[in-house]
């Protein structure tokens, strides 16, 4: 069977590859060499992609335990010490009727990374078995990831945000806990491993699926 003939054909399978920058279709002979229009390196896949994302998801999974036990903020005061962590200060909000903040904070601290690391492993472990299921909508959940990544930093500023509403000018001295910097952490690992992640691994699955058997009518069934 062709490439023309496969119901899926891929740029590689037309002798075709993608810049991971720009996206411009390029002949395979120019791998190794600069993309024709943004000039980054061509390569058919990125190198060690699958080994380098999983890397980078298992420590952002190891971290995030500790970012949401662990407080992000130490609070000094002539009323004693103070540790709060996320879920601390997004009950604290709640109750305090601060409602549409403390969504806020739920969802850029605690929901969204988590979502981003299902996802990446739900697409690593597609690639891993060579799934050919719905692989244009698991294209679009890596395309969901990196629109998140982009409000990646959406977190820091939200714990910036929860150390200001204790803010108390000389009686209080605020200073960030462990979980503040497993918390950074976190980012930045769930960054590198959308970074470090080939979507086009995913199409790979088709370009090695076994075409449809075909059931040769018997002798018998000819004669009638």
């Amino acid at each position: 069977m062709t490439a023309t003939q496969l119901p899926h054909a891929t740029a590689a399978s037309r002798g075709l590859l993608s810049c991971h920058a720009c996206y411009r279709l390029s002949p395979m002979t120019l791998e190794a060499g600069p993309c024709p229009r943004c000039g980054a390196l061509l390569h058919h896949r990125k190198p060690a992609s699958a080994s380098r994302t999983w890397a980078f998801l298992l420590a952002a999974y190891l971290l995030y335990i500790p970012a949401n036990l662990l407080p992000v903020m130490v609070t000094q005061s002539i009323l004693g010490t103070q540790r709060d962590t996320i879920m601390s200060g997004v009950i604290y909000l709640w109750l305090s009727g601060s409602h549409m903040l403390a969504l806020v904070v739920l969802i850029a601290s605690i929901v969204v990374p988590l979502l981003k690391m299902m996802i990446l492993t739900l697409l690593l472990i597609s690639v891993r078995r060579r799934s050919t299921w719905r692989i244009r909508e698991q294209t679009r959940l890596y395309a969901l990831v990196e629109v998140i990544g982009r409000w990646s930093m959406l977190d820091i500023f939200v714990v910036a945000l929860l150390a200001s509403l204790v803010q108390v000018g000389a009686l209080a001295a605020i200073t960030p806990g462990g979980g503040a910097l497993a918390f950074a952490s976190v980012v930045v690992l769930t960054m590198l491993a959308s970074l470090s992640f080939d979507p086009r691994l995913l199409w790979d699955a088709l370009e090695t699926s076994p075409p449809p058997i075909e059931i040769p009518h018997s002798d018998h069934a000819r004669t009638h």
